[in-house]
């Protein structure tokens, strides 16, 4: 099969992670004979650096011509800390969300076994857990207009806004998952105060009619918080709203051990983008310390998701869950009194890992 994909490492560690991901995907295809072409393009602070623009129009073109996008972090300091800073690194994420269609963000929540001492969670809460994460990524706060600051810099607002056809088609994608895995959804939303999250629970209510083997559950938000913590098997798939979604998926990657192990995939109308779900970590660019584990997981979500290579995206898995049990991990889940790798050697030794298998 060709293969054509779009590598955009953005910042911080995002180059040194996407690296050992598009090494391990270039393993991966030359062992099951598979023609891999890739280019790699500007997003975010180098973007921004390079350009003034954070999602220049040659990414666009460069990602909306290839099959499927591999892309690191996006984020940086001097942004950070300048508040009246006009134009910034997020813009170029949210540009991509919206100009690709991706409205769509998959996060899987999976334990490792050699990784369940690492969670802040007693290990008879973890162990099994196994539950898929739909957030709504192009609607709501994050992209609301009217959204800014008054004349005087006093006061500032934000508007969220969804429409049925948006809520429609992220909750209909969520049972359709749900039927797949273990046919249980969970809808989460605050519908005792928000209008729109009256309107996401009118939605699901009726869509639910077309999937009556499901079991369709509906939790605010703050309640679905705390139960992730107290009762994180409780959930198969979970659905919900672009802000609600970014928070909880945080919270559901912490619980693993470390949200250097958590992929995602962001898909919708064009080209589907695979991501680790960790950010830029500035603090620890080049220094060859990042965990790379997320984003070579990640590849294996763009081989599986994008191109339908379920073998080559086991293998990859396989790979990652293998370095672990062999305490060939960086040092953010390293046990101790076990050396810490670097993200190169645990890149390395996932590729001659998979050339041995």
């Amino acid at each position: 099969m060709k293969l054509n994909i779009a590598v955009l490492p953005g910042d911080g560690i995002g180059p040194e992670v996407v690296e050992q991901a598009l090494n391990a995907t270039i393993a991966v295809c030359e062992k099951f004979n598979h023609e891999l072409n890739y280019k790699h393009a500007l997003v975010g602070a180098c973007a921004i650096d390079e350009t003034g623009n954070p999602y220049p129009d040659a990414t666009h073109e460069l990602c909306m011509q290839s099959d499927a996008v591999l892309f690191g972090a996006i984020g940086a300091p001097k942004y950070d800390n300048d508040p009246s800073a006009t134009v910034r690194p997020e813009q170029g994420l949210l540009a991509m969300r919206k100009k690709l269609g991706l409205f769509a963000n998959i996060r899987p929540v999976t334990t490792f076994p050699s990784l369940v001492h690492k969670s802040p969670l007693r290990a008879d809460l973890i162990e099994g857990a196994d539950f898929m994460c739909i957030r709504e990524l192009t609607g709501g706060l994050y992209f609301g207009r009217p959204q800014g600051r008054s004349e005087d810099g006093n006061t500032a607002y934000d508007t969220c806004v969804y429409s049925r056809y948006e809520i429609e088609r992220i909750v209909r994608l969520a049972f359709e998952y749900a039927m797949q895995r273990r046919k249980k959804l969970t809808v989460v939303d605050k519908a005792n105060i928000l209008a729109t999250s009256r309107l996401w629970r009118e939605v699901a209510r009726e869509i639910s009619k077309d999937f009556p083997e499901v079991e369709t559950e509906y939790l605010f938000v703050d309640n679905a918080a705390m139960r992730m913590i107290q009762w994180p098997k409780s959930f198969d798939v979970m659905v919900t709203e672009n802000m609600f979604g970014d928070i909880l998926t945080d919270e559901g990657s912490v619980i693993t051990g470390s949200m250097g192990l958590l992929p995602s995939a962001s898909i919708g109308a064009h080209t589907s983008v695979f991501e680790p779900i960790h950010g830029s970590y500035p603090q620890a660019a080049g220094k060859n310390i990042a965990n790379p584990l997320a984003t070579i997981l990640s590849a294996a979500m763009m081989l599986e998701y994008a191109f339908g290579l379920k073998e080559e995206a086991e293998l990859i898995t396989k790979a990652v869950a293998a370095s672990m049990d062999a305490n060939v991990v960086t040092e953010d889940i390293a046990s101790e009194g076990v050396k810490p790798s670097s993200t190169s050697e645990v890149g390395q030794w996932i590729v001659n890992y998979i050339k041995a298998n």
